[in-house]
């Protein structure tokens, strides 16, 4: 049976050209949003400052403590970096939405021309850009305050990005889905859902260091095979590419998983009339 309720009024631009303009448009709005709002630019960048300053200075009494610590100067430092880009990219995805909810906006998006895959994409994109804001910066000032750079992982940090960009998108959509399905009570999860990440993806050791029972639960996360390739790239100078390719399958099958488990709340929000109802 067709569904109906997802058909677009007639006379509307169903072309890639017009679909491209209202993701554009949907972009547009969140970023006046946040450009307008210095608190919100600050907390992109704080953050992650703080937490770079932090392990760079342990980082940098340690490497003159130990032989092994002045090895490995660049491992808690590329750490500190690369787990910003999942935790921005996840709470990126996850604020851009909220904010709709919060400012009660999504049920009057949700009547324009714009598509539920129209108003993803534009939350994904806002997710990148929120993600940039807060972690290029650190990236120099780990280059100016500590003497590393991450960008000396070559193309390997392109992969790492996209993959933990990946993984956060999953994460954002899943968490957005739970607020649909169960309210603003459940928003606390959009900065706590991704924390048992950290331990378990071997952010700042390697997966060896974890019970077997709980190397297998890492084992399923495309988080420690990026970071065990981060590692592999700065302590032994060897690429494995092999990490990054099941890394990026992981993602592939998770970010399904969650588009198609944000569509169903999506939808069972817009039958119950609740698009309009969700909000302060």
């Amino acid at each position: 049976m067709t569904d109906h309720s997802l058909a677009l009024p007639a006379g509307i631009d169903t072309g890639v050209t017009a679909s491209i303009r209202r993701i554009g448009a949907m972009v547009r709005r969140n970023w006046y949003l946040l450009r307008g709002s210095w608190p919100r630019l600050l907390e992109l960048c704080y953050w992650p400052t703080v937490q770079l300053v932090l392990w760079g200075f342990l980082n940098t009494y340690l490497a003159h403590q130990s032989s092994f610590f002045a090895q490995v100067f660049g491992v808690l430092l590329a750490g500190v970096i690369l787990w910003n880009v999942l935790f921005r990219s996840q709470l990126g995805l996850s604020l851009s939405f909220m904010e709709e909810l919060w400012s009660r906006n999504l049920g009057n998006i949700m009547v324009s021309p714009l598509r539920p895959g129209e108003f993803v994409a534009a939350l994904l994109s806002m997710s990148l850009i929120r993600t940039l804001i807060g972690v290029v910066p650190i990236t120099f000032l780990a280059m100016a305050f500590f003497g590393f750079s991450v960008y000396g992982l070559g193309i390997a940090l392109v992969v790492f990005f996209i993959n933990l960009l990946a993984t956060g998108w999953a994460m954002g959509l899943f968490v957005s889905g739970l607020i649909l399905r169960f309210g603003l009570g459940a928003e606390t999860l959009a900065w706590a859902l991704v924390f048992p990440l950290e331990p378990l993806s071997g952010v700042y050791y390697p997966l060896s260091t974890l019970p077997g029972w709980l190397q297998v639960v890492a084992h399923a996360l495309p988080t420690s095979y990026v970071f065990e390739g981060m590692r592999a790239v700065l302590v032994d100078h060897t690429e494995h590419w092999h990490l990054a390719a099941i890394a990026g399958g992981l993602n592939i099958v998770y970010l399904a998983a969650a588009a198609f488990w944000f569509r169903r709340m999506f939808e069972a929000a817009r039958r119950r009339g609740l698009l309009l109802q969700l909000g302060e």
